[in-house]
Order: C-alpha cells, then sequence, then structure tokens
C-alpha cells in the first residue's frame, strides 16, 4: 500500500511538471493579457482623431461663412438664416449627421467692440429647449459692421467609455463650438474709375 501511495504522490507530481514545462496555450494567454489594453489605446487614439477631425471641420465652416459675410456676399444675396444654415455652413458638415438636429448658427452684429465684449451671452446649441434655439439672432450687418459668427455642432462619440473625457450631455454627445468675429468690408461701395 506505501508503494502504491507513493507511486501516485511522484507519478503526479511528474504530470504537474510536465504540465509547467508545457507552453502551448501561452500565446493564447499573453493575448488575451495584451489584447485588451492594446484595444483600447487603438480606440482611444482612434476617439481623439476623430474628435479633432470633427473639430477642424467645424471651424473649417466657420472661416468659409465668415469669409462670405465680411466680404458681403451673404448681404448682397439677401439670404435669409435658412438658406444660410443650409446653403453655406451645412454642407462642409454634413459628414457628421443631419444638420437640423445637430448644428446652431449665431450671426449677430455689433455697433462697437466694446459691446460685443460687453455681450456675455453664451453659445446656444441643441440640447437647449426649442424656444431659446428659435430666439437665436441671425442679423448679417452691412458696411463695417462688426459681425460675430458662432457655431455649436453636438458631437456623437465613437465610444464615449474612453478616449478624452470631455463634458458631455445626457445623450452623450460633446459640443464642438467655434467663433469667428469680423468686420464687414464696404461692398456697396465703389471703387473710383480709374
Amino acid at each position: 500500500m506505501r508503494a502504491f501511495v507513493w507511486k501516485a504522490f511522484t507519478g503526479g507530481s511528474r504530470r504537474r511538471r510536465g504540465f509547467a514545462r508545457d507552453r502551448g496555450g501561452a500565446s493564447a494567454v499573453e493575448f488575451a493579457i495584451v489584447a485588451p489594453v492594446f484595444l483600447m489605446f487603438m480606440f482611444s487614439t482612434f476617439e481623439v482623431a476623430w474628435f479633432y477631425f470633427v473639430n477642424a471641420t467645424v471651424d473649417s465652416a466657420s472661416i468659409n461663412a465668415a469669409r462670405l459675410l465680411r466680404t458681403g456676399q451673404v448681404q448682397k444675396a439677401e439670404l435669409d438664416k435658412n438658406e444660410f444654415f443650409y446653403d453655406v455652413v451645412c454642407p462642409k458638415l454634413k459628414l457628421f449627421g443631419d444638420c437640423s438636429s445637430r448644428l446652431t448658427v449665431e450671426v449677430k452684429t455689433f455697433s462697437s467692440f466694446s459691446e460685443l465684449v460687453a455681450d456675455t451671452t453664451p453659445v446656444v446649441c441643441q440640447d437647449e429647449e426649442q424656444t431659446v434655439i428659435d430666439a437665436i439672432p441671425y442679423e448679417p450687418g452691412a458696411d463695417e459692421s462688426i459681425v460675430r459668427l458662432r457655431l455649436c455642432f453636438m458631437y456623437d462619440t465613437i465610444n464615449p467609455a474612453i478616449g478624452m473625457k470631455l463634458a458631455q450631455n445626457e445623450a452623450g454627445q460633446r459640443k464642438v463650438m467655434a467663433s469667428y468675429i469680423l468686420r464687414v468690408e464696404p461692398y456697396t461701395k465703389q471703387s473710383p474709375a480709374s
């Protein structure tokens, strides 16, 4: 009986040593440990890159719209609020979703820069009440007017659990804003004939 117990004990230890030497599943275990961390870094890098792409596109849309305001093209064409919104600003941002549910555009005229500085009204975004959104001003101004253009785009995150921990609303959207202050050129004044 003693020999049987000893043989069972030493045989088991050989099996355990053999199991410890076996490296057949090591790659699978290493992958299971490293893969989640690698994927988290990869997706968070993609999230940050996507955010900066959206931010640059919103900024580009504001620059293009401001150029049209500054040169008087919007005023000459007599674009109303919807035409300015859908024909000038929205085409640049359609890639990111429906503009009417994500974007607000404010165009406001000021009589002086001190009046502009004194205006502390916050940017209105699509997560506000509809009455507040409807009250957003659209005043493209005239010759030599001081105009402030503000855009607010509600951006959907790809994966809100990773990436940048920026403030977001209840729907998981983040606000991307762009502002541009300009003085409208004297577009109605004719240059003297040479």
